[in-house]
């Protein structure tokens, strides 16, 4: 009796030696074949979510040891930040001069000579137990008898995992991979088929049925689905970030091909912003990838931008802390030192409301009573964004450029806005045939649905938006003083920024997210309570709303061979 094991890949495919086995040896024997059609989850962060690294040129300039931009997970490495002037902040996080800190096989640059690509991605262990499989791409220690030896945490690495704020989004990678890659009707499984989808919050229109295990067997039968992440330089327009990552895409289909694997589509789950650029890269005009994707799972979407973006702008991140979740403090603390990055950041002004989020969303009250509301007209940019000298306006001109660029100031912000505009117009409608999404919808997690500032005085002028600043804390608080000496009060004005309010997940209302509720396009939509934004995906509904959804996208696939 013959028994074939194999032992190594050659042309893309497992090799096996043959052994005879004493006639007295009547086991059967058995050779696994891992299966060759593959769907790669690709999953794209939101903003401040992807690792950044610096030009060389950038970092002599700042006198750094490496060439980190941002790495949140290294509290080491950007606590600096947390002093950091804005000028500082300004040069170090310059969309010109900063790119994904990718690992490229271990060959990135690192700008430290006592550190390479591979310890600076260097987490701890990939929480991932599948069986290693000669031929297949999971995530798996590779044995003994396997040269090069791989562990899973290199593989890891090369699937893109060290680009992203690991400590936020390695929930959702493991278990994607554990979970898609072993479709048991146990364990995991048994939380998501056969449950009604209302349990995790799903909307009554569109209606959606449960998952069933004929459907969870057929989709997965024969296939496997490695998850990739993609990291993107969230500073620049997120169109030019699809340009980008659809060509990843592609190559990331033709690697999985050429190693002798049937790939033809990939399924990609995006995270806040990157909900923006999975609807770039789908537009003709941008990505131009709509054939590629199979289908595409939004989670926590800005749909319509926020205003907490202004807020932050304003007043700097309001929320985070150095241990459950540092980013948004490293990046800014007052409002000066948020708009010295974002001011000059395509990306971060795309994330500010958008002309469909409606009028009135920016309130100014005295004692409490309106006095007026914008926009009126559905140009924020025009009525909001760009205006000049009025204090209530999202630009203070003087925090925009601290480094004294050429390329930044006014002049360039007031271009990047309204190429912002542009932007949210070409997508308006722009989702892709197969397209889920979960948000919070939470009555306990105000989300700045509007922003309001209230003048405390005894009486105001009808002059009052040609008041000008005389102080500004930098958090939302400030003193107003009049155009001549009998308008206003002794002393100024006190101008103090409201607290937050509107259902949502702290940080994106539902004015925004339920858009993609009302656009009709979606598959299913599940609207959730119990999580704040950056976390969202550590959530079990969350979670299992995701895997259900990606099930269900991968049900549709069809395949040009026939298995």
């Amino acid at each position: 009796m013959t028994s074939f094991l194999p032992i190594h890949m050659h042309g893309g495919g497992p090799a096996a030696a043959g052994f005879c086995t004493p006639k007295e040896d009547k086991a059967p024997q058995v050779m696994r074949v891992p299966p060759r059609r593959v769907i790669p989850i690709v999953f794209l962060p939101g903003i401040m979510g992807s690792n950044l690294r610096m030009s060389a040129e950038r970092q002599l300039q700042l006198k750094k040891a490496n060439n980190i931009a941002w790495r949140p997970d290294r509290l080491n490495e950007v606590t600096e930040l947390l002093e950091a002037a804005p000028i500082r902040r300004q040069l170090q996080l310059d969309p010109r001069a900063t790119e994904v800190d990718s690992y490229d096989n271990g060959d990135a640059p690192t700008g430290n000579a006592r550190e390479d690509a591979g310890t600076r991605q260097d987490y701890s262990k990939i929480r991932v137990a599948l069986r290693f499989e000669f031929g297949s791409p999971l995530l798996a220690d590779d044995p003994p008898t396997v040269t090069p030896r791989r562990s899973k945490e290199e593989k890891a690495r090369s699937r893109g995992w060290g680009e992203v704020l690991f400590s936020s989004y390695r929930h959702l990678l493991e278990r994607c991979e554990q979970h898609l890659n072993k479709p048991v009707s146990e364990g995991f499984w048994k939380e998501v088929v056969g449950r009604n989808p209302a349990t995790w919050g799903a909307a009554a229109i569109p209606a959606v049925a449960p998952l069933t295990a004929e459907e969870l067997w057929s989709a997965t039968k024969g296939c496997v689905f490695p998850v990739h992440a993609m990291g993107y330089n969230w500073l620049q327009s997120n169109e030019d970030s699809a340009r980008i990552v659809s060509r990843r895409i592609k190559d990331l289909i033709l690697h999985y091909q050429k190693s002798g694997f049937e790939c033809e589509q990939v399924i990609v789950v995006s995270h806040s912003m990157g909900g923006l650029l999975a609807r770039a890269l789908i537009h003709p005009k941008m990505g131009n990838i709509n054939d590629k994707i199979l289908g595409i799972v939004h989670g926590v979407m800005p749909a319509l931008g926020a205003p907490a973006a202004y807020r932050r702008m304003r007043c700097g991140f309001e929320e985070g802390s150095l241990k459950a979740n540092p980013a948004p403090k490293f990046l800014g603390n007052f409002g000066n030192e948020v708009t010295a990055v974002l001011g000059n950041a395509p990306g971060g002004l795309q994330l500010l409301p958008n002309c469909a989020y409606g009028n009135g969303w920016l309130e100014i009250r005295h004692n409490g009573v309106l006095l007026d509301s914008l926009p009126k007209g559905g140009d924020p940019y025009e009525e909001i964004y760009c205006l000049r000298n009025k204090w209530f306006g999202l630009l203070r001109e003087e925090w925009l450029n601290p480094a004294a660029s050429s390329n930044a100031g006014l002049a360039n912000t007031t271009r990047l806005l309204r190429e912002a505009k542009q932007f949210h117009l070409d997508i308006a409608d722009t989702y892709h045939e197969q397209s889920y999404a979960h948000y919070g919808a939470d009555a306990t997690r105000p989300s700045w649905e509007r922003v309001v500032w209230n003048l405390r005085s005894q009486g105001v002028s009808s002059t009052w938006p040609d008041y000008r600043i005389s102080k500004d804390n930098r958090q939302g608080k400030l003193v107003l003083i009049g155009i001549n000496a009998h308008d206003g009060a002794p002393g100024g004005i006190s101008v103090e920024l409201g607290p937050s309010q509107g259902p949502g997940d702290q940080t994106v209302p539902i004015r925004s997210s339920d858009r993609q509720l009302l656009s009709s396009g979606f598959k299913a939509i599940f609207r959730q309570t119990g999580y704040e934004h950056q976390n969202s995906y550590s959530d079990p509904n969350a979670l299992q709303s995701t895997l259900y959804s990606i099930v269900k996208i991968a049900t549709t696939m069809k395949w040009k061979s026939h298995a």
